[in-house]
């Protein structure tokens, strides 16, 4: 049966996993991943660092950049639906290597991204009980994760689905309060009216600020801002119908971020000055000076602090919840292609890879090193741990979109086959690929120009690089793999 033309039904079969993620669970679990702390938390620090304009341009280049990607991931995951995703497509298109090292650094990257989740759910709950030891709230919360993921497909999903839908629905808010705001209609705005917020775009060096290096940071910090997005083509593999589900996700993606990010990087821009301290400031333990509880406080709204610090704390605990899924099922997926051991394969009734589930469980209970160290410490060490590592699943979704439409065009493999095409081929995953490595090398380029290089920033930054490449290459030399000539490619779409 062609996995491009309908479902594979063994994934309906015991021992496998199920197709049960309905539409609107692929819709939020694409809307869910790319928003997060990014824009609750960070947002007001790359206004304050580039300006306004610069901070908007950074949004939308990015925006951009992840729409190619996820256009490209949205072909391939629909035309191959497999939990495995960018990592089975990197062995088959690339080289079973580059597919072996894609598929250890993504389970590696939301293993250890669930710790740094699990530390900021600490530093969250301390708005509210700064008495109670943090560790309790970071067990309770990986129980509760655990206890999701280990339900159901169907179970995370669902859950996965509410989580989403309130940080959508705080956006819109959120939108809607900064417009009245900003026309005049509610209290809070420039006592000039709309001219006098416009004129924050034009106050000091806005609207950019910092010049061209000041761009350069903020990008970073947005590209790890929509991290998450990907996660589409993971839960490809349990999508009741890919061929369609999939690429009507992805088409929501990138008007999602206009919305969702654009709109709201406007409205703090206008309503507060780049110049406002209190925007400098990128602290998930001082809810306060979150640009959202900023807007809230300045329109007369009671509780803001406390309703913004509800809203990060779902956010965190959503990106969490996605981050056991995506890791569980990434380690399935190289389990059930040798990869790993044959052991994390195995699947319960329900469908649900138990043991793969649990190791990533033992990974993520690095969050019980705040009962050592302090929990911001914790937090920055795990944030390091696994920064670079998303971008380099980014970079292999680009090459490895470009090589498979290479391989089409080589074996003259019908394009009208394809349940969807990803536009702009193939400009949108060499552009995707060129920014996504500038913005990958630049992450600590300050540490070059600086007079005493900081060694130690430069290996937490860089760390992941190295590692990937030799991981890659150690597999190569050990399996005695070879890049997949084209004309030898399956592009078939059958598993």
């Amino acid at each position: 049966m062609n996995a491009s033309s309908s479902p594979d039904s063994s994934a309906d079969q015991p021992g496998h996993l199920r197709r049960t993620l309905k539409a609107r669970h692929m819709s939020m679990i694409a809307i869910g991943g790319s928003i997060g702390t990014g824009l609750f938390v960070a947002s007001g620090a790359t206004i304050s660092q580039a300006g306004p304009g610069g901070a908007l341009l950074a949004y939308m280049v990015i925006g951009l950049m992840v729409y190619f990607l996820m256009t490209s991931l949205g072909e391939m995951a629909s035309h191959l639906p497999v939990s495995g995703s960018f990592a089975t497509y990197g062995a088959r298109y690339v080289d079973e290597g580059f597919g072996f090292a894609l598929g250890w650094n993504y389970w590696y990257n939301w293993a250890v991204t669930i710790a740094v989740d699990l530390v900021a759910a600490q530093l969250v709950m301390a708005y509210w009980f700064p008495d109670v030891n943090g560790v309790l709230w970071s067990a309770l919360f990986l129980a509760l994760m655990f206890g999701l993921n280990a339900l159901s497909a169907r179970g995370f999903g669902e859950s996965e689905f509410w989580f989403a839908t309130i940080k959508v629905i705080t956006v819109l808010v959120f939108i809607a309060i900064g417009l009245l705001m900003v026309f005049g209609i509610l209290n809070g705005g420039a006592p000039e009216g709309i001219w006098g917020n416009v004129a924050n775009f034009t106050a000091g060096d806005a609207p950019f600020a910092g010049g061209f290096a000041a761009l350069i940071g903020v990008a970073m910090v947005v590209g790890f801002s929509f991290q998450g997005t990907e996660l589409i083509g993971i839960a490809a593999g349990e999508s009741e119908d890919p061929a369609r589900n999939v690429p009507r996700a992805v088409r929501k993606v990138f008007w999602r971020i206009l919305l969702f990010y654009v709109f709201a990087i406007l409205i703090i821009g206008l309503l507060i000055p780049y110049t406002d301290p209190k925007l400098l400031k990128n602290d998930l333990g001082d809810i306060a000076v979150s640009p959202f509880t900023l807007v809230f406080e300045r329109a007369g709204l009671l509780g803001a602090a406390a309703v913004t610090n509800a809203v990060v704390l779902t956010s965190v605990l959503s990106a969490g919840n996605s981050g056991m899924y995506a890791s569980t099922r990434m380690l399935y997926a190289l389990a059930e292609q040798g990869m790993a051991p044959r052991i994390f394969a195995r699947v319960n009734r329900r469908g649900v890879p138990v043991l793969a589930l649990i190791a990533t469980t033992v990974i993520a209970a690095m969050c019980f090193l705040t009962n050592i160290f302090s929990p911001s410490a914790v937090y920055i060490w795990l944030l390091n741990l696994s920064g670079m590592c998303g971008f380099v699943a980014w970079l292999g979704i680009a090459v490895s979109h470009y090589r498979f439409r290479k391989g089409c065009e080589v074996q003259n493999y019908p394009l009208g086959n394809l349940p969807y095409r990803a536009p702009a081929f193939p400009v949108g995953p060499v552009f995707a690929f060129v920014l996504c490595m500038i913005i990958t090398l630049g992450q600590n380029y300050e540490n070059f120009l600086a007079d005493k290089i900081d060694w130690a920033g430069v290996v937490a930054t860089y760390i992941g690089l190295p590692l990937f490449l030799a991981i890659w290459f150690g597999y190569k030399w050990i399996k005695g793999t070879r890049i997949v000539a084209y004309k030898d490619m399956d592009v078939s779409g059958a598993r």
